[in-house]
């Protein structure tokens, strides 16, 4: 095997075994803690420019199958694992991970201590990295200069609408970096569903009569998106359903008076417990995320507090007191798992359904 090296900002080196692409990457390294649903990750637009280390020991197994893929061409900048496994006996598998980040021109790195980086990244937050031949001063200087663009929703976001064609209530969905898990739920009830920029007027959608609608996840900070986007999304949420996940939960924070701050240490995994502030129920969902809802700002706003995150007391959904409108900060379409917060697809698609029948006061 090939010896690379995986170098970070702050002059820390590791060494280890390449495979997928031999390309020399730069992004924003991360860790996931998530024990399966590899390609889900991978291939989640909200990964642009950041290079993602599993702490999971062995990473490959099951191969890559086409059926899990979140977007059509992943944006993923570089993948850190400790063991790659080759071979699979996964009767799904259409390529190794290997191959697949070959084909896409994404390099990977094995054999790293990735406890060892964890709980590095732990203590220094997330920062800049490379994946090189050789770490050297040259490669430092590349990686010390490198200046990651601050609009990352553009860069993933479809240019032009799209359908996603049901026999069931208009459903608009604004794409931030839309992940095809949210298409999924969606099309389990039969919605008509209408995919649009992230940069679409308050006539584009409501030439569509929406029955509800949906604000993607995505990546990135949404305090750097058009004003226009949240003062549309106050219009609509007095008249429609509205369901934010992920970019979409801060965005529609961000519309209706709060703020966000950075999390001291991001979320992304699934092994967050999540309390449903109601119902008291505990649930686990897939995370991604570097900012939380500042809990103050929400004080002088019409939003209330519906899920909080246990390891941290972080927010994990809101809900507006006077119109169909709420968000969850965390991932509910189970791509990858767990399936226990599919319910609020449900909540959400019931409020539709109330609407198209005009049974919604």
């Amino acid at each position: 095997m090939t010896k690379r090296y995986l170098i970070l900002q702050d002059g820390t080196t590791y060494v280890g075994e390449a495979f997928g692409s031999p390309a020399t990457t730069f992004g924003e390294i991360v860790f996931h803690t998530a024990m399966t649903g590899y390609q889900q990750v991978i291939t989640n637009p909200i990964y642009y420019n950041q290079i993602v280390m599993f702490t999971t020991p062995t990473i490959g197994a099951i191969g890559v199958n086409h059926m899990a893929d979140e977007a059509i061409t992943p944006t993923i900048k570089g993948v850190v694992v400790r063991e790659m496994a080759d071979i699979s006996t996964n009767r799904l598998q259409q390529m190794s991970l290997g191959s697949y980040l070959e084909r896409h021109n994404i390099p990977g790195i094995s054999n790293i201590d990735t406890r060892a980086l964890t709980r590095h990244l732990r203590q220094t937050g997330t920062q800049n990295a490379s994946i090189v031949d050789v770490p050297d001063d040259h490669a430092f200087d590349q990686l010390n200069a490198m200046v990651l663009t601050t609009r990352q929703v553009p860069q993933v976001s479809t240019p032009k609408a799209y359908a996603n064609p049901g026999r069931g209530a208009n459903v608009v969905v604004i794409d931030f970096g839309l992940k095809n898990g949210i298409l999924r739920q969606l099309s389990d009830y039969d919605a008509n569903i209408t995919v649009l920029p992230y940069n679409a007027t308050l006539d584009e959608v409501t030439n569509l009569d929406p029955d509800g609608i949906v604000l993607s996840s995505g990546p990135g900070d949404p305090r750097q998106l058009p004003p226009e986007l949240f003062k549309m999304i106050k219009a609509f949420q007095a008249e429609v359903p509205l369901f934010g996940i992920g970019l979409g939960h801060e965005i529609f924070a961000l519309a209706n008076g709060a703020d966000l701050t950075p999390l001291s240490v991001d979320h992304h995994g699934m092994n967050h417990p999540i309390r449903e502030q109601i119902t008291g129920r505990i649930l686990f969902a897939n995370q991604g995320a570097g900012y939380s809802v500042d809990r103050a700002t929400l004080v002088d706003t019409d939003l209330m507090i519906t899920h909080v995150d246990l390891m941290d007391n972080a927010v994990q959904g809101l809900r507006h007191r006077d119109f169909p409108a709420f968000s969850v900060q965390f991932f509910p379409d189970a791509a990858p798992g767990p399936y226990e917060a599919t319910n609020i697809f449900t909540e959400f698609m019931e409020l539709v359904s109330a609407r198209k029948d005009g049974k919604l006061g």
